[in-house]
């Protein structure tokens, strides 16, 4: 099971409930959620205090009680990572056959900006053919170009659009860039774990508790969420013909989607908002879309808030 660290556990909360429920949460709220997944009060309140300090999250004093909503940088992290997660798919729009390439020359005096373009092109599904040529099959010229403004990068970085005429194929060319093998491996072990506990519950659901629920599912959140940022998306004709990504994302959707209502009844009992608000609505994928710069968070954001 992939290990849950208390900053990945309070952005999953974020992402999957509160963002639902106004944005805002009470700390003892937050302090009685975790309980149940064994997280201890002084590590809820000192994950809490760095996340502000690092400008996560913010805080407000309402009737001598704190609350605690994103900032605008980590709302825009879980806007990032909500669409990945829960629309990944590994059969994208067909393919055309050519391959975008970026390039780069950075100087090793702002090594920093390089590292960081590196993993953001890793986020986006580009693999290093070279140390300082990178690929992938789809055109992400937009995203390229934003992230080089980002970081200062315009006069240091060029976009192609290629076509691989050889020696090798296709499928060679990207045995090279991707670890495929070793992904898919990681889908088939999410299916092997999961699988039997998805039938499981859809066969006692009517007697799982609401606490359990909320903690199963947020358990199975944290053991898929790596994978929209370790899948490069790749077309399907490049993909092993016995790729497992389809089914474990399907898994995922209907697993989270069975648990959401009791889950959200249980968060709905212990959640107090500035305003006292208690209603929430989350109902399956589509209510809680969601998770990076690495898969270090939640699934909800972002690689970039680590």
């Amino acid at each position: 099971m992939a290990t849950l660290r208390p900053k990945q556990m309070i952005f999953t909360i974020y992402g999957d409930y509160v963002r639902h429920a106004g944005g805002s949460i009470w700390v003892g709220s937050l302090i009685r959620l975790f309980a149940r997944l064994d997280l201890s009060e002084q590590s809820v309140r000192s994950t809490i205090l760095r996340m502000t300090r690092g400008g996560w999250l913010q805080s407000e004093r309402v009737n001598h009680k704190s609350f605690y909503s994103l900032t605008p940088e980590g709302t825009q992290l879980l806007h990032e990572g909500a669409a990945r997660i829960f629309h990944l798919e590994s059969s994208p729009a067909q393919w055309d056959g050519n391959w975008r390439l970026v390039a780069y020359s950075i100087p090793e005096a702002a090594r920093d900006k390089r590292d960081r373009l590196r993993r953001e092109l890793g986020y986006l599904g580009f693999g290093p053919l070279t140390s300082a040529l990178w690929i992938s099959p789809h055109d992400l010229r937009a995203q390229i170009e934003q992230l080089a403004n980002a970081l200062g990068l315009n006069g240091c970085l060029e976009i192609y659009t290629a076509t691989h005429d050889g020696f090798s194929d296709s499928r060679a060319l990207v045995a090279r860039v991707w670890d495929l093998p070793g992904i898919n491996a990681q889908y088939a072990r999410f299916i092997d774990q999961y699988q039997s506990q998805y039938a499981e519950c859809r066969a006692r659901l009517s007697a799982l508790e609401p606490g359990e629920c909320f903690v199963r599912r947020f358990r199975v959140i944290h053991q898929y969420r790596r994978f929209p940022f370790v899948d490069p998306q790749l077309p399907p004709e490049l993909l092993p013909a016995d790729w497992h990504g389809v089914q474990a994302a399907r898994l995922f959707q209907d697993y989270h989607t069975l648990l959401a209502d009791k889950a959200t009844a249980f968060f709905q009992s212990v959640f107090v908002g500035p305003a006292r608000r208690q209603t929430v609505s989350v109902s399956g994928a589509s209510a809680a879309p969601c998770p990076t710069a690495q898969a270090e968070m939640a699934p909800f954001a972002s690689n970039r808030s680590r």
